[in-house]
């Protein structure tokens, strides 16, 4: 399998109509639908001034910030971070993540599992649910 380069991601736009300010484009370029038996990797640009809304994920989750700056929730807990931060998100622990800096926020994150569920507190738009699986094909959508 040859790994795709972030920088060619065709990235999926996410969005709430209850909040304007949540809104993130995001790809997961590795999971069970590419080949991974037991990990995958979603990759997520958020602007500044905006977030990814909160939610849970079926499995650990590790995140890395490649450039920008913001907030990362997890649970109760808000810290800042930077690139190369890095931040532990357990299983169905909720979190999210806001840009607090004024250029776009770019983040890789890797799960301990190739299948997932993600639980967020508001609807994802377009899909117009609240659950997601991974694997998740946006042309079949």
């Amino acid at each position: 399998m040859i790994p795709p380069n972030v920088k060619q991601l065709e990235l999926m736009e996410g969005w709430s109509e209850i909040d304007p300010k949540m809104r993130v484009r995001f790809d997961f370029p590795l999971q069970a639908a590419a080949g991974t038996k037991t990990t995958a990797v979603v990759y997520f640009e958020i602007e500044p001034g905006e977030r990814l809304a909160r939610h849970t994920d079926s499995a650990e989750e590790i995140l890395y910030v490649v450039e920008g700056s913001g907030e990362a929730e997890v649970g109760g807990e808000r810290v800042p971070i930077e690139a190369g931060s890095l931040a532990v998100v357990p299983e169905l622990v909720p979190h999210g993540v806001r840009n607090t800096g004024d250029s776009t926020l770019k983040v890789v994150g890797f799960f301990s599992a190739a299948e997932l569920e993600h639980v967020f507190d508001e609807p994802l738009q377009p899909l117009g649910v609240t659950v997601v699986h991974t694997p998740f094909v946006p042309a079949a959508v």
